[in-house]
């Protein structure tokens, strides 16, 4: 009977029975895809807010409500109101409080205002961008620590050999069987990392640009109120 037929090749067998330094490359690359799941369902959740609530903030702020009544709405459910209306919020807080002040002309207005917008925006692309940095990590950095698995199991079956008088590859195959393993799992790791990253980097950089864009509108909005009155 064939020795390589005797040995039990299992998934399981070759992860309990593998070098560990191998095992600590295994248990490293798991608990780094698991947060990195983690990380993506919690950002695909956050994303898919942020959108509706942007959505939801333009098509009333375009609809023509009342200025006034809608700032009023946002600064009372500041939590809840979504990254566009706090922009608005902090900007439009900023407006009155400047307008109010004599002496005031409409560059120093207009430029605290969009300060305050640019400070708010700043912060709220700063939360929806949180996690990102780990996703690319992991995808960067794990196929090279699987690699690392790979070649030490491969380098410890080799070693085994040295006091054996002739190799056959029923006694190098599980070693070499277990190694691979980690680069499987480095992969396993990395390419959800990767396409994670890449779809919501594109993801936050759509709503940038719109938040962007309303804080150019939003302001020549103002500035015409304040030219005019």
């Amino acid at each position: 009977m064939n020795p390589v037929l005797d040995q039990d090749l299992s998934l399981l067998h070759l992860i309990l029975h593998a070098s560990v330094p191998v095992q600590l490359v295994m248990a490293l690359l798991l608990v780094a895809s698991l947060m990195s799941w983690w990380f993506i369902f919690i950002k695909l959740f956050a994303l898919k807010r942020a959108q509706r609530l942007t959505d939801s903030f333009e098509r009333e702020f375009w609809g023509g409500g009342d200025i006034n009544a809608m700032y009023q709405r946002v600064a009372a459910e500041r939590d809840g109101a979504g990254e566009m209306a706090r922009i608005f919020e902090a900007g439009f807080r900023e407006f009155m409080k400047l307008r109010r002040q004599a002496g005031q002309n409409v560059n120093v207005i207009m430029d605290g205002t969009r300060r305050a917008m640019r400070a708010t925006f700043q912060r709220e692309l700063d939360g929806l961008e949180a996690h990102l940095s780990f996703l690319a990590t992991v995808g960067s950095v794990s196929p090279y620590v699987g690699l690392f698995g790979t070649v030490w199991g491969i380098m410890i079956a080799f070693m085994g050999l040295s006091s054996v008088a002739q190799a056959t590859l029923a006694q190098v195959a599980p070693g070499i069987a277990e190694a691979l393993i980690a680069t499987a799992m480095g992969l396993f790791a990395a390419i959800p990392a990767v396409v994670g990253y890449n779809r919501y980097t594109h993801d936050i950089d759509r709503l940038a640009n719109r938040m962007e864009s309303f804080m150019e509108e939003f302001s020549n909005i103002l500035q015409r109120q304040s030219t005019t009155k």
